[in-house]
């Protein structure tokens, strides 16, 4: 493992981006994303994402030079077309005109389209919530878990993201893949040699199996059943048909296979507890948080990533991954 200063990671980020065909304001809005997820502990949405996004500007996929631009369809419904580029610049563009909507009529909702989305879901609903807001985001992939009772990848790991206000406190944010284990994760551990507990997935041969190797040549299973699937599929509804985009199977049959991500679409809401709720909305959730935090062994999601925060030291690196990625950006 290598030591990196978030500094560094940003420049090694933002550098290779640039050298492999992407603007300054695209590199800079991935870059900054890729840093925060290392910042917070999220390996998986961070620097690992490097290569593939390298990959799919380098084969022109990918719009290094997207222009996207939200536009108002209602008064609450924004639209944003990505322009072929990658989400994180569309939705820095996008998310200060849906919290606007929000705050002024209580709820709104924006549909980001023919964009790639590679990272993590919790900044674009941590703003949302930083602005006194409740968010929910969703977003598909290409097939890579099978439904309930199938060996058969039909969706994407299709992850949800939700964050609750919490003023003059760290909002309250999960971010979870609606498979059992996000397949970034199944990825490291295949590259580490670790094993993934029993239940995340299948074989090539269809039998469940603790090798993330063998899942990778097979197929990722939904978190708890026939829930999980029925939450996936409501993913690939919400991300697909609602926004006008792709489905997962639809996806992976225009996507290039570069290894970066294929184009998609995202939904978001905002809601104002201010406006639909009470005047004692933030205190009444307080009340549950405090009966939370009382109960032996239960924290509240998001508070590791939120304590790991603080700290702005440097972070560990894995070595073949910085290969990789100067193997793709040479002049980094």
């Amino acid at each position: 493992m290598a030591t990196l200063t978030l500094d560094e990671i940003y420049q090694l980020a933002y550098q290779s981006l640039r050298q492999a065909g992407a603007d300054d304001a695209n590199a800079a809005a991935v870059a900054t994303t890729v840093t925060h997820a290392e910042r917070d502990g999220s390996a998986s949405h961070g620097l690992f994402r490097i290569p593939g996004y390298l990959k799919s500007l380098l084969s022109g996929k990918v719009n290094g030079n997207a222009d996207p631009q939200p536009e108002h369809i209602t008064p609450v419904v924004i639209r944003c077309h990505g322009n072929n580029g990658y989400a994180p610049l569309a939705l820095q563009r996008a998310i200060p005109a849906l919290a606007e909507a929000a705050k002024t009529y209580g709820i709104a909702a924006l549909t980001l389209t023919h964009s790639h989305h590679f990272a993590a879901l919790w900044p674009e609903v941590e703003a949302l919530a930083e602005h006194d807001l409740m968010g929910f985001s969703c977003v598909s992939y290409k097939p890579v878990v099978a439904p309930a009772g199938g060996n058969e990848a039909l969706f994407g790991t299709n992850p949800i993201a939700f964050a609750w206000p919490r003023p003059g406190r760290s909002p309250l944010v999960y971010d979870m893949a609606t498979a059992a284990m996000a397949q970034g994760e199944v990825q490291i551990a295949a590259r580490d040699g670790h094993s993934v507990p029993l239940g995340t997935g299948l074989g090539p041969d269809g039998e469940l199996t603790t090798d993330p190797q063998d899942i990778l040549k097979g197929v990722l299973l939904p978190f708890g059943g026939h829930k999980g699937s029925a939450i996936a599929m409501m993913v690939e509804l919400m991300a697909g048909p609602l926004v006008g985009e792709s489905l997962s199977f639809e996806t992976d049959e225009r996507d290039t296979p570069d290894g970066g991500p294929p184009q998609g679409g995202q939904f978001l809401l905002a809601v104002s507890p201010q406006v639909m709720g009470e005047t004692d909305w933030a205190a009444r959730a307080e009340g549950l948080f405090s009966r939370l935090e009382a109960m032996e062994g239960v924290r509240l999601p998001g508070q590791r990533r939120h304590t790991l925060r603080k700290d702005t030291g440097s972070r560990a690196v894995n070595d073949s991954l910085l290969a990789d990625i100067r193997q793709l950006a040479p002049q980094v």
